[in-house]
């Protein structure tokens, strides 16, 4: 009986493998992005690339387990979701006030500790912010949402 059970377990998973992923495809252009048309300080620009571009940009870095499903359902939905909410890829085609709200948005929620998700730190442990990061971060998109209207 067991060993029945295992032998449909694996071939469930063996079979999950066909299952197409639709994975956001990535892309190498810059024109829009706001580190490549900003002046970002580069410790924001750090946190921008650790933090936050794998959920957040064009510039998806896909780790192995990306491509084991189940896994590669729940990664795919998350980085789709992600860049539909925010993404730095395409920072240039929003306007002034959509930028300002989306900064006044990640300061809060970087400061709160909501971002990056703490599922997403799991496997990418460079990524947690230490608090003296939050509050840069946090006083930069402040700053910068300032800035836009000066």
């Amino acid at each position: 009986m067991k060993k029945t059970v295992w032998i449909i377990i694996i071939v469930i998973i063996v079979g999950m493998q066909l299952i197409p992923v639709n994975r956001p495809d990535n892309s190498d252009d810059l024109s829009k992005d706001i580190i490549a048309n900003n002046q970002i300080p580069e410790n924001i620009a750090n946190i921008l690339k650790t933090s936050c571009y794998d959920c957040h940009s064009n510039q998806t870095k896909y780790p192995w387990y990306a491509y084991l499903a189940p896994v590669s359902f729940l990664v795919a939905k998350d980085v789709r979701e992600g860049r539909e909410e925010l993404n730095f890829s395409e920072w240039e085609n929003r306007n002034k006030s959509k930028k300002a709200k989306a900064l006044d948005e990640i300061a809060e929620e970087v400061e709160e500790g909501e971002m990056p998700m703490e599922i997403y730190l799991i496997t990418h442990p460079n990524a947690k912010l230490s608090d003296k990061q939050r509050k840069e971060f946090a006083e930069w998109a402040e700053s910068y949402a300032e800035s836009l209207f000066e």
